[in-house]
């Protein structure tokens, strides 16, 4: 290592190896580069913990935001089976209950609606689609449910989820 020792009195000398005896803080001052070094670690640091915290803050934001997205598919889901259900109940009670147009009904403070209820030989076929949150927009869950039933017993034939009508 090479130092400068400033005197105050007699003005910079160089001195290599160790620091000679008898020099201290009174009689003079060292100086390195030891405090640039030290300034750029500094630097280093500080950018990277700021990267791990935006990195972490912002792996938090998104998984509340896809928490939130599940909780919405499956409030829709269940709001377009309780349709799916009504229909049924509809048909236990009237076999020739059908429905060309969609009819919206309430569920609690939110709505489902019945797309169609159709009759072919010895099926029926129910279509159901709900949305949650129910906005003006529609940029909620949306659930399409397509059920075929049996007509004489209405036991389950098939039971899919469609993207689309």
């Amino acid at each position: 290592m090479h130092y400068t020792y400033i005197s105050k009195n007699k003005g910079a000398r160089s001195v290599r190896g160790k620091i000679p005896q008898g020099i201290g803080r009174r009689q003079g001052r060292l100086t390195s580069n030891g405090g640039f070094v030290a300034l750029i670690t500094a630097i280093i640091l500080s950018i990277i913990l700021i990267t791990v915290t935006v990195a972490l803050n912002r792996i938090g934001f998104l998984t509340r935001s896809e928490i939130s997205d599940a909780e919405y598919k499956n409030r829709s889901s269940a709001l377009a089976e309780a349709c799916v259900d009504t229909a049924l109940l509809n048909l236990a009670l009237d076999p020739t209950y059908q429905i060309t147009s969609p009819q919206q009904l309430s569920v609690g403070t939110d709505s489902c609606w019945i797309r169609s209820v159709t009759i072919a030989g010895t099926q029926n076929t129910i279509e159901t689609r709900a949305v949650f949150p129910d906005t003006a927009i529609n940029q909620g869950a949306t659930t399409n449910l397509r059920i075929i039933v049996n007509s004489s017993d209405l036991s389950v034939i098939s039971w899919d989820e469609i993207p689309s009508f």
